[in-house]
């Protein structure tokens, strides 16, 4: 499974998947990659201001959806592992993002990853806590 597919059978990611589709990004994160992907629980969209989310799937604001969601994806398979702290790596979108390493954690910015390495057919997963915002 790809990682949209991983996505969607995990259950937990229907806000993410919705971002995803309404952003035109399916085709993108289902390519051949590899892709690895800081991907948003649904708990993480509900900590965002209420009616952000609905907001931001609205046609008209598929740009900054776009670049919000791009800025969770670097190219090249990146495990765990593969991380120190104080690494920047450059998103999808352009901007960096910087890797922390607290107390036997990994933050990416300040969402912290809670579930690492999920392997797919095109990439990796990392699960974090947090929507991670565009500077």
């Amino acid at each position: 499974m790809n990682i949209v597919e991983t996505a969607v059978n995990h259950g937990s990611f229907k806000t993410l998947v919705t971002a995803v589709k309404a952003a035109d990004l399916v085709d993108t994160l289902s390519s051949e990659g590899p892709l690895t992907v800081f991907a948003p629980i649904d708990d993480a969209f509900g900590k965002l201001p209420e009616g952000t989310v609905e907001t931001l799937v609205k046609s008209e604001n598929k740009k900054q959806l776009t670049s919000i969601l791009t800025y969770h994806v670097l190219v090249g398979k990146i495990m765990s592992t593969d991380l120190s702290d104080g690494m920047k790596a450059e998103t999808v979108n352009g901007k960096e993002v910087t890797v922390h390493l607290k107390e036997g954690k990994v933050f990416i910015n300040d969402a912290e990853v809670v579930v690492a390495d999920v392997e797919t057919d095109n990439g990796i997963i990392h699960v974090v806590n947090k929507v991670i915002m565009p500077a």
